[in-house]
């Protein structure tokens, strides 16, 4: 079973006006990657705490993928890539790539994202939109690859070739 963190991204969200239903569509996927949501936390868009909380979700914690939502825009607050690319180790453009690429089929406005996806020592870090269909598009694009490459990169599965 995989453990994963949750990082809602939402200055509205953080201040109790409004409900996170993009983080609640993403614990609605979970079951399908044989995962636990071991934290889930919702933070304001500010790039420190945003990085912040992800170094504390990969090394404290312990999850092997943490998947945020919101922020991912070009509004000036919408800056999780950039909180993202801060504590990264490696990038994983292919997961942003696939889930732009699905997305596009549905609505042009996907090639506006910014989405990254990253890996931090053993942990896989993926950017998601900020609504609750987007973000499900976006994993329905993603989930059957992520097994697969969580196992990779915890050193379950060696010989990929």
């Amino acid at each position: 079973m995989f453990r994963i963190g949750i990082l809602t991204i939402s200055d509205r969200c953080s201040k109790g006006e409004r409900d996170d239903k993009s983080g609640e569509a993403i614990r609605g996927m979970v079951a399908r990657l044989n995962g636990e949501v071991v934290q889930y936390e919702i933070v304001p868009d500010v790039r420190e705490i945003i990085a912040q909380k992800l170094i504390e979700m990969a090394d404290v914690t312990g999850c092997e993928l943490v998947l945020t939502t919101g922020g991912t825009g070009f509004s000036p607050r919408d800056v999780t890539p950039e909180a993202t690319s801060m504590v990264i180790d490696r990038a994983a453009p292919g997961l942003a790539e696939a889930m732009r690429l699905s997305s596009l089929s549905i609505t042009p406005h996907a090639m506006l994202s910014r989405a990254i996806a990253g890996i931090r020592k053993q942990c896989l870090i993926v950017n998601l939109p900020g609504s609750p269909k987007a973000v499900t598009e976006c994993l329905d694009a993603i989930i059957p690859a992520l097994p697969h490459g969580l196992k990779v990169l915890r050193g379950v599965v060696g010989d990929c070739g």
